[in-house]
């Protein structure tokens, strides 16, 4: 049931208080009627002592306080979601993008989603294929899993979104949900056209807020696209991959409301629950006991000036199960993608690898080359102070081994797509130019099957 109220008492940017209501609840929504007939939409962001402040979805510039009317309607934010949204585009307020009607919703569900039992929740056990090396090898990620990817600017974790979006792979129904926060319009007309070209759109969804877009829809994104990713999963059985770039813009966007509601800041002026928000849109990734279908979230953020310890990726640390870390180093080298598998980590790797899932081989596999590549690298700081003659000769052949990884395993094209198998085949072809005494992480019966078979 609507209830209206008339005036307005203050409007400050696209904050509007509203005075003298009862019974208002948070995340309620409202709608301001002009005088001349023409209406803006909201939601309540405060209730209290008779006061409501409302946060409007669009321009409040010409709005009146006098004569003007709020409605408030008595329910929270929506989406009618149905499987006529595959292959659309949409912005923030889940309005189309694309010049095509509203598709018939199927079913209204409230955006803020419905909290998932822990006791119901199913541990994620199965490999999910992104077709890079650097992660499907080294950094597994696990159907159900949240596996955000850091980056910075510059760097091109678009290209690499959209390049995971293209050539994700599990067995069942799968689909992708792409929502886009805070981009720029070239940003935009590149993640759509890339999608169109190769095909993939028909199988995704995506939300798309552009720089110039109202705030509050960069707010209201990523809640549209999982709460559509939890239809697709749990109502329509569908393994779901929802990729959310960027969660700096979204949390920049929290800062901005928090300061024009004139919040005590927290740390670097974040708001103090930042967490607790974060964690609303992590923590919608999983599986349920019984259920079919499942969702796995790869968010992908930037991180100001290189800094991991800045508050964005550190709390998103804290609620992830790991992360994969762009390298501007291997960058600035032409690598492409340049994950730093060093630094990245996925906490659920070896739940979706080993025989059944991936290879046999895959456990001890990545153990190895991950050292290999690590000594490498250490070889080759050192070898910057010392000098390459100072080395011995099995310091230089894993100083090789070392820039062999970054071209032949790491490197790959936008467009090549690899299988898990080739991918291993790689690695093992990198290893044979170590010194077989060397090899301590993989067993002799693996050495035999990989190393010496492809020799002989």
């Amino acid at each position: 049931m609507s209830i209206t109220y008339k005036g307005l008492k203050e409007i400050v940017g696209s904050l509007v208080l509203v005075e003298g209501v009862k019974e208002v609840k948070y995340e309620e929504l409202v709608k301001i009627r002009m005088p001349g007939g023409e209406e803006k939409m909201g939601r309540v962001l405060e209730a209290s002592k008779g006061k409501a402040l409302l946060q409007m979805f669009e321009e409040t510039r010409g709005m009146e306080l006098k004569n003007a009317e709020a409605v408030f309607l008595g329910e929270t934010m929506k989406i009618d979601a149905s499987m006529d949204m595959m292959g659309r585009i949409f912005d923030g307020s889940a309005n189309p993008l694309d010049g095509y009607p509203n598709p018939i919703g199927e079913i209204s569900l409230d955006i803020n989603g419905n909290p998932m039992n822990p006791y119901s929740r199913e541990f994620p056990d199965d490999f999910l294929q992104t077709g890079i090396s650097g992660i499907d090898g080294l950094n597994t990620l696990v159907r159900g899993q949240k596996l955000p990817i850091f980056s910075g600017a510059g760097l091109p974790h678009s290209q690499i979104a959209t390049q995971i979006a293209r050539q994700a792979k599990i067995k069942g129904d799968f689909s992708v949900v792409f929502g886009a926060m805070g981009i720029t319009f070239e940003e935009s007309r590149f993640f759509i056209n890339e999608l169109k070209r190769t095909g993939a759109l028909d199988r995704s969804i995506l939300f798309v807020n552009t720089a110039d877009d109202p705030v509050i829809e960069r707010v209201t994104l990523p809640r549209l696209a999982l709460t559509t990713a939890e239809y697709l999963a749990f109502h329509k059985g569908h393994e779901v991959l929802v990729i959310l770039t960027d969660m700096t813009n979204y949390c920049e966007a929290l800062r901005e409301i928090s300061a024009a509601r004139k919040e005590i800041p927290g740390r670097r002026g974040y708001p103090g629950y930042l967490y607790t928000d974060l964690a609303s849109i992590y923590e919608r990734a999983g599986i349920i006991k019984g259920k079919p279908g499942s969702i796995t979230q790869v968010p992908i953020l930037t991180m100001p000036e290189d800094d991991k310890t800045h508050p964005i990726p550190d709390l998103s640390g804290y609620i992830t199960e790991g992360q994969v870390m762009v390298s501007r180093n291997l960058h600035q080298a032409g690598i492409y993608p340049p994950i730093d598998v060093l630094n990245s980590l996925s906490r659920l790797k070896n739940k979706g690898i080993g025989e059944g899932k991936t290879r046999e081989d895959h456990k001890g596999w990545a153990n190895q080359i991950f050292a290999s590549y690590a000594r490498g690298q250490e070889i080759r700081e050192l070898s910057v102070v010392l000098g390459e003659s100072a080395l011995s000769e099995n310091d230089k052949k894993f100083l090789k081994f070392a820039s062999k990884f970054e071209e032949e395993l790491l490197a790959q094209g936008q467009e090549e797509d690899r299988n898990i198998e080739e991918t291993l085949d790689i690695g093992w072809k990198l290893l044979k130019h170590l010194p077989r005494e060397e090899l301590k992480r993989v067993k002799k019966k693996e050495i035999e099957k990989y190393l010496d078979a492809k020799e002989d």
